[in-house]
């Protein structure tokens, strides 16, 4: 449950993308194009139909000669509940920017082909997602690939002789096939855990496939190099293409798998790093005996090395992500993270080879780092208030994609040497324009146990010292995910400050960026100290005069939906009002609810009737319904059908709980959603239904 990466794979973007089935291939024969709206505000005011008005630039790809940038932007139409993804490119210090595609289709992972010649991408245009190319314009687009059902993710081999495609394999046994006499039964007969995952149910496996590529002929079929093996790659549900690489010579295949099945595969984060050779169909474990997460392999231009991101411990999803790389010629694996007190993600060689570009979040900001392989050294190449989410090598520069919470997704060229950065797309410009953003203060805040936590404060547009303003507590979910500079599309700070309100985000305990005893110091204390971090929080911003402490708000989503939960049976009548969304308020149910046990396993420790379990047993006795009895303030519950990570009845039990304490109460109920709100309709709603809820009680 902690953050979750960009890339995804494009099963989990057709949902944001749906349609309805009254539509022919994704699209309404007369509907016109999604693409970019002018839209001339009345005011300067942030507001939920604004925020979708916003471009959202995602997956930038250089290519190969260095000489020109492709990046996708995503606009959405609210009339038409969907969103369009279009194509761009421009130079590397932003000139030349010209839109390649106009269609009805949005382009799904647009890359570059190994020599730089045609654009790749996926499209749902012939009515399943299938492989395209096209020229560097955007013109001649052709199709690939026609598989059944359609592909998940590509690659090309170097040479450009084969193509890797992911797909669905589904059991060759149907419960149709083995009762055909019952056509139009819809009973499931389960037998093993893991029979639903995320937002749907488990029926197939996502494999590898190879196949030769030739111009001429459609490609219909692939060699599955997981044939017969019950296994998924990349993993579910958040995997992509980055956990699939394959070699400078053409010849292996590096891939994530974890090889386990049902209660042995929802018990455990034990996933490796296999290497298929394409000429042998041989298999090779390569982090056998590694217990934690191990995946995103990434060759070396020349071959010899691969790096990936490893965790140390099985069963703990937030445990230290080190970097670690493996030498081909010696065999020999080297963990570079060993005293670096920072987790590493999306990591990148440069094109010498001695070097590794990576993100690592200090502080709450998340920043470039780069590795020396020749010393070990790792140096911070950025520094400011921001987030990089992603970084591409452009020979004496870096492209890299930076968000705040002030400004959405764009790209910026920068100077390894010095960390000075140049933004070079301008997507949003002309929004941001006309808004105004409340400003973003960073302030150290002394804990009840005598620690200093970084607390982000952000004020109204406008912000009047000499006024008092409601102020709202919001509590992070994961529960172990910085509370960086994130730019959301629902829970947007921006967006709260302008309905006239102080927001206080502390990264309580229990959140990356501050060393590892910060990080961990939560699991197994759910109620515990975090809980006492929230209330430092906002008792010490109650006592600035320009904050009404008899207005103050808490609301947060997931692992922060049952921190609210927990606070309105605990919080001594501080709040007014409450929003939870998606929030665990029953440990118990939620032990036998959950898709993935091993992380009630990890951070509850174990299960609620092993009651010589102390640390188990501590954990429950802080469930949030065990307060109820102390609720005396309102709260909007937010839910929906689709989530099987924390499940509906989560919030039914809450929302039940609360009408029968005859305290007030709404629930905002989402049939069609899972642990998020992706639609845009649906969207719109919730903000609205948000703030309505908190003026109501805080205005």
């Amino acid at each position: 449950m902690r953050k979750f990466f960009p890339i995804v794979l494009a099963g989990m973007l057709a949902m944001i993308f749906s349609c309805s089935p009254k539509e022919k291939n994704g699209q309404k024969e007369n509907a016109p194009i999604i693409e970019k709206k002018s839209m001339k505000l009345a005011s300067k005011r942030m507001t939920p139909e604004v925020l979708w008005g916003f471009g959202r630039l995602s997956e930038p790809d250089l290519s190969p000669d260095r000489k020109t940038v492709l990046f996708g932007v995503t606009y959405y139409d609210v009339t038409q509940n969907k969103g369009n993804r279009e194509l761009y490119t421009m130079n590397p210090d932003g000139s030349n920017l010209k839109r390649i595609t106009t269609t009805k289709f949005s382009e799904y992972q647009a890359g570059w082909r190994p020599d730089g010649k045609k654009i790749c991408f996926m499209s749902s245009e012939t009515g399943s997602m299938q492989l395209w190319e096209m020229d560097p314009d955007g013109r001649s687009r052709i199709q690939i690939t026609n598989i059944e059902n359609g592909i998940g993710g590509y690659k090309y081999s170097p040479d450009i002789k084969k193509l890797l495609y992911v797909a669905e394999v589904y059991p060759d046994k149907q419960l149709k096939e083995l009762y055909a006499d019952l056509p139009k039964a819809s009973g499931k007969i389960i037998t093993d855990h893991m029979y639903r995952h995320w937002d749907s149910w488990v029926e197939s496996n996502s494999h590898i496939f190879v196949a030769e590529l030739n111009s001429t002929v459609l490609i219909t079929t692939g060699k599955d190099i997981l044939l017969n093996e019950p296994y998924e790659t990349p993993l579910k549900p958040f995997g992509g293409m980055e956990q699939i690489a394959i070699s400078p010579d053409g010849k292996t295949i590096a891939y994530t798998c974890r090889k386990k099945k049902g209660v042995e595969y929802t018990n455990s984060t034990n996933s490796d790093i296999y290497l298929y050779d394409l000429d042998s169909d041989q298999t090779t474990n390569l982090t056998e005996g590694m217990k934690g997460y191990d995946q995103n392999p990434v060759f070396s231009p020349d071959g010899k090395k691969l790096a990936w991101q490893s965790m140390e411990r099985d069963g703990y999803e937030s445990d230290k992500n080190r970097l670690f790389v493996y030498d081909f010629p010696t065999k020999a694996k080297a963990d570079y993270t060993r005293t670096f007190d920072q987790n590493v993600e999306n990591h990148v060689w440069d094109n010498s080879g001695n070097s590794i570009f990576f993100i690592s979040d200090w502080h709450a900001t998340d920043e470039i780092y780069r590795l020396d392989l020749i010393d070990g050294k790792i140096t911070r190449i950025t520094d400011g208030i921001h987030n990089y989410t992603g970084v591409i090598p452009a020979g004496d520069r870096l492209i890299a994609t930076r968000v705040s919470m002030s400004m959405p997704a764009e790209i910026y060229s920068i100077d390894p040497s010095t960390g000075d950065d140049k933004q070079i797309t301008f997507i949003n410009k002309d929004l941001l324009d006309q808004l105004t953003m409340g400003r973003v203060e960073r302030r150290w805040i002394k804990t009840t146990d005598n620690k200093e936590m970084l607390t982000w404060i952000i004020y109204p547009p406008h912000f009047d010292s000499t006024k008092k303003y409601p102020a709202l507590l919001y509590c992070e979910g994961g529960p172990q995910s910085t509370v960086s500079q994130f730019w959301s599309y629902r829970w947007n700070f921006q967006m709260m400050a302008a309905n006239g309100y102080i927001v206080v985000a502390p990264n309580r305990r229990g959140l990356p960026g501050f060393g590892k005893d910060w990080n961990e110091q939560i699991s197994g204390d759910y109620g515990g100290q975090n809980m006492k971090d929230y209330l430092s929080a906002i008792d010490t911003m109650a006592k600035e005069p320009y904050i009404n402490k008899e207005k103050l708000g808490c609301v947060g989503a997931s692992y922060g939906g049952f921190s609210v939960y927990w606070l309105a049976g605990n919080h001594n009548k501080r709040f007014k009002a409450f929003i939870a969304h998606d929030g665990m308020f029953n440990l118990e149910s939620q032990y036998l609810e959950t898709d993935e046990m091993w992380f009630v396993n990890w951070d509850l420790g174990g299960p609620f009737w092993d009651k010589n379990n102390r640390t188990a047993q501590r954990s429950y006795s802080n469930s949030p319904h065990r307060f109820l009895q102390n609720w005396d303030t309102p709260i909007l519950v937010v839910h929906s059908e689709l989530d099987y990570r924390i499940s509906v009845t989560q919030g039914m039990q809450a929302f039940n709980g609360a009408i029968l304490r005859g305290i007030p109460a709404e629930f905002l109920y989402f049939p069609d959603e899972n642990h998020w709100v992706l639609k845009p309709q649906n969207g719109i709603l919730w903000q609205r239904t948000f703030f309505n809820w908190l003026d109501r009680w805080l205005k």
